[in-house]
């Protein structure tokens, strides 16, 4: 028996994010499309050739895109909605990046004539955060078979020596995730097995023997309609030429399994890290000519496997039939090179593993396995001293943490009144307008802002210097913020690199990369912080610049903080405790900021749950242990204030429906949603639940290089006013304005503001 090992994808960006400052290159006319399509093609060929000297045997393509997977599957079927002006089937690159970003007048290049458009709308791939552009799939329009960009990135690779395993979104879970203009998206199930069919069949005559087919949708709780589409769409597409690895990740197959085991495919990948538990049941279900793959190494996470453990576990399994050992899920989720983070603690360091340390763990168990443990007794010697080494670390177990968290009480997580008194005493104290403007947090991270920051590290610009370039830039912005007319203001956070990093970095027990960088969406990369041990607060984080910036003016600033499931989720996990014990030690830290602000005269101050939604087990009947404790720690994090502060909550890109009466069991008095890009559809679940605190739904897509106009704004709130009631509403964008520029942004926030004041005159 053989035992070979696979990447299901590799990460996009490049170890430096060369393909993010390449696109923006490209967006702001620096250089033309020839010149980022060799971009890309650099980064393809370095990471074919990267993967190959470490042991792959099964090489990705495909898994390259300039913004996001899903919406290339959405153009090579040709679902492109009418609004961007395509012809059936036709989209070049000005198209493609209208429907990623939306557009502002006919410069786009979109071939309509319209002005502006709208970019196609933005969620989270399953319960990573990753965000992916919605597929949209209009009545009468037919899909057309469009750019072929699987076939031409096998033919690359081909070219260069390269033998890959070509992938595709499954058609499947492409038609789960797409949104139908008043049509069922599965109505359109054969005819996109017809497109489907027609791909494979190129690959085939390209000399693609194997292709990946990822249908993630089958962790998830099926329908009978989707469980009758597997079933007919893989029936069809078995006589179409490559054999079909059908990768399955996130999460275990369950009642799915044998649906999943009786598809006509030649391969199947499970993912054996967010669900080990399945492998006897896939073991006993599987048939003895069907190749499994294992994915025996995190994908979505960064730390060193077990070596001993995992080979303890597969060794009698690869006596008996052949294997591929793969990570869970593509490694797009995970930094590029642990080699590339010279300053990270020594200790912390060897309990890690990025992209290229998992696929060589890949290269030693298969050696394990093929020839022998003798063969890699170095590195597996090395794993088991890191694996004990962490176990008994004192840098993780902090007494003191875990003794206020086991001594919370149930006072600590109830306000002191309802929300209808709350709201009249913050009425009187913050003396508002009808429509209350105010923004998310962030004001554009300029290049200035960030060459300053980039000095200050580097050690060029002291930290005298530095404080003041800082607090020029919040007083310039809190000076524009009255000039404008913006009810509450906020500080600007010029002094924040992340939302999420800038805490941690202030918070014991996380560690911090220099090049550990993630992709988010498009060019927008996030390096999540390291969460390694026991949390806790050493010294007030915010209390300072929030005080500064009040002083500058009369109007009410918000203080600004990140909610502790946001650190949690976006942040690379422990994995030796429970997720909900680190959210609760974390939201005692917040805590403890929250009533240092009010003790300083804050007045209202927002905790950022932007992840909890995205946070949500993948199986309906995991949800309401998550939501209990993820609400739990809200509250523990946001309780303790008087009735008069106000306090605000922000969340994005997330389908609410379903949760609503955990989104209003976190008791907060004003929470902000995004909106604009979904046309307020969102607050029509709000009204049904009679959801009874503010909502500021956005009018403003920050994720778009568009600028609305004050005509659109009212629209988009005359909208939300079928929906609530006008008092409780507020009018802001939909996110933190941090990845905007200046330009765009004083004109968008002008327009919102007079929008905001033609609601008050209706």
């Amino acid at each position: 028996m053989t035992v070979t090992i696979a990447t299901l994808g590799f990460p996009r960006i490049g170890p430096r994010r060369e393909l993010k400052f390449a696109l923006e290159k490209f967006w702001s006319g620096r250089i033309g499309e020839a010149e980022l399509q060799e971009a890309a093609s650099g980064l393809r060929t370095a990471a074919w050739a990267r993967q190959k000297a470490l042991g792959a045997d099964w090489l990705p393509s495909n898994d390259f895109s300039l913004y996001d997977h899903v919406l290339d599957t959405s153009v090579m079927l040709g679902a492109i909605p009418s609004r961007y002006g395509a012809a059936d089937g036709v989209t070049d690159l000005a198209t493609y990046f209208a429907m990623a970003r939306g557009t502002t007048g006919e410069d786009a290049g979109c071939g309509h004539a319209h002005g502006s458009v709208t970019a196609g709308e933005m969620t989270k791939w399953f319960d990573t955060n990753y965000h992916y552009i919605v597929p949209e799939i209009e009545p009468g329009r037919k899909l057309a078979l469009g750019r072929l960009k699987v076939v031409e990135e096998y033919r690359e690779a081909q070219a260069q020596g390269y033998e890959t395993r070509p992938v595709l979104l499954g058609p499947i879970t492409w038609l789960s995730l797409a949104k139908g203009h008043g049509i069922d998206p599965f109505d359109l199930l054969d005819e996109v097995l017809g497109l489907y069919r027609v791909i494979l069949g190129h690959l085939a005559h390209a000399g693609a023997e194997w292709v990946q087919i990822d249908e993630p949708i089958l962790v998830t709780d099926l329908s009978e309609q989707q469980r009758a589409a597997f079933t007919r769409a893989y029936a069809a597409l078995q006589r179409s030429g490559p054999k079909l690895m059908l990768a399955t990740y996130f999460g275990g197959l369950e009642d799915n399994l044998a649906l999943a085991t009786a598809l006509p495919v030649q391969g199947l990948h499970v993912d054996l890290v967010r669900a080990p538990g399945q492998l006897d049941a896939v073991l006993r279900a599987a048939p003895k000519d069907l190749l499994l793959s294992l994915g025996v190494i995190d994908g979505r996470n960064v730390w060193r496997a077990d070596l001993d453990a995992v080979l303890e576990r597969l060794a009698p399994i690869a006596a008996s039939r052949d294997l591929v050992l793969a990570p869970s899920c593509s490694l797009l989720h995970v930094p590029v090179d642990l080699t590339l983070e010279p300053k990270l603690d020594a200790e912390v360091k060897q309990w890690l593993a990025f992209a290229v340390q998992k696929v060589e763990e890949l290269a030693v168990l298969k050696r394990a396995l093929n020839e022998g443990r003798d063969s890699v007794a170095g590195p597996l010697a090395a794993s088991a001293e890191a694996a004990a080494n962490r176990k008994v670390s004192p840098r993780i177990h902090d007494a003191a943490v875990q003794a206020r968290v086991a001594g919370a009480t149930p006072d600590m997580r109830a306000r002191r009144s309802g929300h209808a008194e709350r709201a009249r005493a913050q009425a009187e104290l913050l003396d508002l307008p009808p429509f209350p403007t105010t923004t998310i947090g962030s004001f554009p991270q300029t290049a200035e802002v960030r060459h300053a920051r980039a000095e200050h590290n580097r050690g060029n610009l002291d930290d005298a210097g530095y404080q003041q370039f800082l607090r020029e830039e919040t007083e310039r912005a809190i000076r524009w913020q009255e000039a404008v007319g913006l009810d509450m203001l906020v500080h600007g956070e010029f002094e924040r690199n992340d939302m999420v990093q800038y805490f941690g970095e202030q918070l014991a027990g996380f560690a911090f990369t220099v090049n550990g960088w993630v992709q988010s969406y498009g060019s927008r990369c996030v390096r999540p912080p390291i969460l390694f041990g026991d949390v806790r607060r050493t010294h007030p984080m915010t209390v300072e610049w929030w005080r500064f910036a009040q002083g500058l003016t009369d109007k009410p600033v918000k203080g600004m903080l990140t909610g502790p499931v946001t650190i949690l989720n976006w942040s690379f996990v422990r994995d030796d405790q429970p997720r909900e014990t680190s959210c609760r030690q974390i939201a005692f830290a917040i805590r403890d900021e929250v009533q240092d602000l009010e003790a300083a005269g804050c007045r209202a101050i927002q905790i950022d749950e932007a992840a909890l939604r995205e946070g949500l087990p993948l199986r309906k009947r995991d949800w309401q242990q998550y939501l209990d404790w993820a609400v739990d720690c809200f509250r523990l994090s946001a309780a303790g204030v008087a009735d008069g502060t106000q306090i605000h909550t922000h969340m994005c890109y997330s389908e609410f429906n379903h949760i609503l009466p955990s989104i209003g069991a976190m008791d907060t008095d004003v929470i902000s949603i995004e909106t604009a890009r979904s046309q307020m559809e969102l607050l029509e679940a709000f009204a049904k639940y009679r959801y009874p605190s503010a909502i500021g739904p956005g009018v403003y897509d920050i994720h778009s290089a568009r600028v609305p106009g004050e005509t659109e704004m009212v629209e988009l709130m005359r909208l939300a006013q079928q929906h609530l009631r006008p008092e409780q509403l507020w009018v802001n964008p939909d996110c933190g304005l941090k990845t905007r520029k200046w330009d765009e942004v004083r004109p968008a926030i002008e327009a919102m503001v007079a929008a905001a004041r033609t609601l008050r005159a209706a």
